[in-house]
């Protein structure tokens, strides 16, 4: 006699713009789980230091700015220390940076995964984006020890570092949905990416303040996604200005229409990624 299956499921490629389907996202949350952990444990498995990589990273990256921007080259860093200054900048910047190459190469490094099982194919650049948010928890101590060295103290802006850090993900996340979607096909953008991250670095208000620029070019530098989030998580954590809303707006808006485009193109070309990874 034929056997009978109960609440079978087929799984169809979808074509053209289909709806995201994001509750399959909380179906397969302890996946996401599962494959941020894993990103954590391959990321620092048989290291001497472990998670201390995490901090040497920032730290190093600001020493070195400290001699050549800040003493050799005198930039200006509205009037605070210069290493706490880059410190700060390059905390968040580290994180967009290794989030963005990460998910980017996510679906091919995942490639024997992707070939064998249904899931959603979005829960891997996501988990990439995620698990980076743990090197930036940890460089953050480094932060809090330097706040108190220079004599700089937790205001009340610091509440809204959570929603920066959300700002940061979304950004770093949308573009990592592009690259990782184009790397799928064409090979060229696991190239081009970091090449692309390092090129934007200096139009970041990373190593320089934001008030450097002319006021007539500044609409231009927060077209950057990251660089109002950059200057207002530097205002947020050390207090000594007040956050710049406009340029933090345009950035929530960039970081949104690359977030929100980069998931429907994702979604419209993973029915292929099985077939060409």
């Amino acid at each position: 006699m034929p056997r009978r299956y109960e609440d079978t499921i087929v799984v169809r490629a979808a074509k053209g713009w289909q709806g995201l389907n994001l509750p399959d996202l909380w179906c397969y949350r302890e996946l996401l789980y599962f494959l941020v952990w894993r990103d954590i444990k391959v990321r620092y498995k048989q290291t001497a230091i472990g998670a201390m990589w995490a901090i040497l990273q920032p730290f190093m990256t600001m020493v070195v700015f400290s001699i050549f921007f800040g003493r050799m080259a005198k930039m200006p860093s509205e009037g605070i220390p210069y290493p706490i200054f880059s410190y700060a900048g390059l905390l968040i910047w580290i994180y967009f940076s290794s989030a963005v190459t990460g998910s980017g190469a996510s679906l091919v490094g995942s490639a024997n995964l992707i070939t064998k099982v249904y899931f959603p194919r979005l829960i891997i650049p996501l988990a990439s984006a995620i698990r980076c948010i743990l090197d930036y928890l940890v460089a953050l101590s480094v932060l809090v020890a330097m706040m108190w060295f220079y004599g700089f103290s937790l205001k009340f802006s610091f509440i809204l570092l959570p929603f920066l850090v959300l700002l940061a993900f979304i950004s770093a996340a949308g573009m990592g949905l592009w690259f990782s979607a184009l790397n799928v096909k064409y090979r060229d953008i696991g190239h081009a990416a970091p090449f692309f991250i390092q090129l934007l670095l200096f139009a970041t208000p990373v190593i320089y303040p934001a008030s450097m620029i002319p006021e007539r070019f500044r609409i231009f530098l927060a077209l950057n996604p990251i660089s109002g989030i950059i200057d207002a998580h530097r205002a947020c954590i050390l207090g000594y200005k007040d956050i710049d809303v406009s340029a933090l707006s345009v950035s929530i808006l960039v970081s949104s229409l690359i977030f929100i485009s980069g998931l429907f193109y994702f979604r419209k070309t993973e029915h292929f990624f099985a077939d060409v990874i």
